[in-house]
């Protein structure tokens, strides 16, 4: 009964492996964003159909983060570094609203078709239309529902715009959320988040690895 139970849990823990693979393939090179369609997409593909088989969101995106280091070569981070440099910029045009860099381009798993996605920080939802308006930025309409807590949610207005053939995604907070970032939808903790000042200190530490690992190379 024992050595049954092992071997179940076992193949449960393969099928889990498994589909957390290939829903990072399936992000990686489908272009899909949300972490449930993947891992639900990945489980149809490989007729797999017991909940507890699915992994969690975070078995995905470790999975993801290896998918990319093992098979999207140098692409993958200069892709990566273009975004965070235009995110220095767009944390410096959008100051007034005390701006954070949130999601794939601060965690590391962005790739060619990622936005740059920032909250910012007003009590006036519409003051960040307004701002972009005046710099004739055309911005197009969304609502984003985040989870402040485990008990609240709030519907906040985003909008998306293209620069430098990049496309961003500002989502606009009021100023308490500056206190404590929303819950993230891969592991249901704070998210992580930047001002401008620790996105520039990020990229000079991946400046000086990426110095030190051509060094390192060219010994060899």
């Amino acid at each position: 009964m024992h050595r049954a139970r092992q071997h179940a849990a076992s193949q449960t823990r393969e099928r889990r492996h498994r589909l957390a693979h290939e829903a990072a393939r399936l992000m990686a090179e489908g272009g899909i964003r949300d972490y449930h369609q993947a891992k639900l997409k990945a489980a149809s593909r490989l007729g797999i159909h017991d909940d507890a088989s699915l992994p969690r969101n975070v078995e995905i995106e470790d999975a993801l983060r290896e998918y990319q280091r093992l098979f999207s070569g140098p692409e993958h981070g200069n892709d990566l570094q273009r975004r965070r440099e235009a995110a220095v910029r767009a944390l410096e045009f959008l100051h007034g609203f005390t701006p954070r860099l949130v999601g794939p381009v601060l965690d590391g798993t962005a790739d060619a078709n990622s936005p740059v996605q920032l909250h910012l920080h007003s009590d006036d939802p519409e003051a960040v239309h307004r701002f972009l308006d005046e710099h004739g930025i055309p911005a197009e309409s969304r609502v984003r529902r985040l989870r402040l807590d485990r008990e609240r949610s709030l519907d906040v207005p985003v909008w998306v715009f293209s620069a430098e053939e990049l496309t961003f995604d500002l989502a606009v907070l009021p100023y308490d959320a500056l206190r404590q970032a929303p819950l993230s939808p891969v592991d249901e903790k704070p998210m992580r988040r930047a001002s401008m000042a620790q996105l520039q200190q990020l990229l000079a530490e991946a400046e000086i690895t990426a110095y030190i690992g051509g060094g390192a190379q060219q010994q060899r």
